[in-house]
């Protein structure tokens, strides 16, 4: 039997920021920005949650994320309303780097590798609520 994941984290949307460069002692340090660090935490939180207290597997996975983006407050209700049904393109953040995050943040989680990933479905739009819904399931020969 296949193992099938499905969760929604609410808030907006973070993609993967570039590593960062400091020196410490004149040695250069790569680093993973803040911002992206903690939402990676979130979206790894929720989804060991779904995985409850199941290992990582070693298996093929699929995985499907949506991004639901806030519309902005400024816009007139109008173009609101557009950005609701679809008329309206999003802006950022870019959805193959909230991809990119959400497969890192499942590393360990879910799977061992984020390398196990076979099929991959992204999509953006604007949304009453902003957050992601991934639905992930094993793909099993």
């Amino acid at each position: 039997m296949s193992l099938s994941l499905y969760w929604w984290l609410d808030g907006d949307a973070v993609g993967k920021g570039r590593p960062r460069v400091s020196t410490i002692g004149g040695r250069p340090r790569l680093y993973t920005p803040a911002k992206t660090a903690a939402w990676e935490r979130q979206v790894a939180d929720a989804c060991q949650g779904a995985m409850g207290s199941l290992a990582p597997t070693e298996s093929a996975w699929a995985v499907r994320i949506d991004i639901s983006c806030r519309v902005p407050a400024s816009w007139p209700r109008k173009r609101r309303e557009a950005a609701l049904q679809g008329v309206e393109i999003p802006g950022k953040p870019d959805l193959d780097n909230v991809a990119k995050a959400v497969l890192d943040a499942c590393n360990g989680v879910a799977y061992v590798d984020d390398k196990q990933v076979i099929k991959l479905t992204v999509s953006k739009r604007y949304g009453a609520a902003p957050g992601i819904e991934v639905h992930m399931h094993e793909v099993n020969d």
